[in-house]
Formats: C-alpha cells, structure tokens, sequence
C-alpha cells in the first residue's frame, strides 16, 4: 500500500483498527532535517510494548493493572524518496489478546469522537447553565442510550475543559499586545 503523507497513513490506521476492534497509537515518527518531511514511522496496536517501570513502584498503594500485552501487530511505513510517497514496508496482523466486541467497538479511546454537531450541543448547554453531568445524560436519552453515544462523560468534561483554556489563552494572548 502507498499513501500520500502520514496523516493519511495514520487516517487508514485509525479506521483500520475501530472496525477489527483494537486501540492503535503511533510508536515513533523520524523526519527529515532539511525539510521535516517524514521519512519513515510505525504505527502499533495499543497493547504493544510494556509500560516502563515507575521509579516510584514501591511508594504506591494502588497501582494501576498492567494493561499491555506486548502485542506485535504493526504497519510500518517507510518513505520512497523518488516518489516522494510512504510506503507500507512491514506489517503484522496477529494480535496475542482479545478484541473488542462490535457493540462496543465506539468506546475504544483511538475511537471516540466529539461531531462538530455535539461540540455546538456540549457548547449550547454550557452557556445556558446546564452541567456536563445532565447535558450528558440528555445527549444519551436523544440516541437512546450511552452505548449509541460516540463519546464519554470523560470526552465531554475534557472537551468544555480544552474549550475554556483556549478561550483563556486567546484573551491572555490578546491582552498582551503592547
């Protein structure tokens, strides 16, 4: 397969793993120095790997469960510098853990997604006062149910959070033109 820059590659990545039920990340990105074109990156299963041991293991109390399977499936791409396009160069398909169900498939963190109609809703119902716990309830009582509902009340509190930093900055940054 060829794609025509990363963010493409990442894109069939990213739908690739929501319809056969696994998290995907990015393990590592080189680009070039001259022009910061990507020469060659690799794009992992979420479960690859294994989380780097805590300096501060022994000072907790409740540690978080190991989530990591050192899964190898990947797609590793590799630029071909005389069409200027990437190139898929290695990938492995088997993963050593269970996938998600489809049911459940929209609820995987790779997969969630704030619509640009929702962010307007999610936006309406906090400037009228309502708070993210009801406005959540009622954006699931409208697609009947939380599991038709592409987001979380996690993804809905960090998003009206990300907005009012934003809106934060823009009035500092604006504040400070002398």
């Amino acid at each position: 397969m060829e794609f025509g820059s990363s963010d493409e590659a990442w894109a069939f990545w990213l739908r690739y793993g929501g319809h056969r039920g696994f998290e995907v990340r990015k393990r590592y990105t080189n680009k070039r120095e001259s022009d910061g074109k990507i020469t060659s990156c690799k794009f992992v299963c979420a479960n690859e790997g294994h989380r780097v041991a805590d300096k501060r293991d022994h000072l907790t109390k409740c540690p978080r469960a190991e989530t990591r399977t050192d899964c190898q499936v990947h797609m590793n791409l590799k630029l071909d510098r005389k069409k200027e396009i990437l190139k898929v160069s290695d990938v492995f398909l088997e993963h050593n853990h269970k996938l998600h169900l489809p049911e459940t498939l929209h609820l995987i963190v790779s997969q969630r997604k704030i619509s640009d109609l929702q962010a307007f809703e999610i936006e309406t119902a906090d400037d009228a006062g309502i708070g993210p716990k009801a406005a959540h309830e009622l954006a699931c009582r409208q697609v009947g149910g939380p599991l038709n509902l592409s987001y979380t009340l996690r993804d809905h509190k960090n998003y009206l959070r990300s907005k009012r930093q934003q809106e934060l900055f823009t009035v500092q940054s604006a504040g400070t033109n002398y």
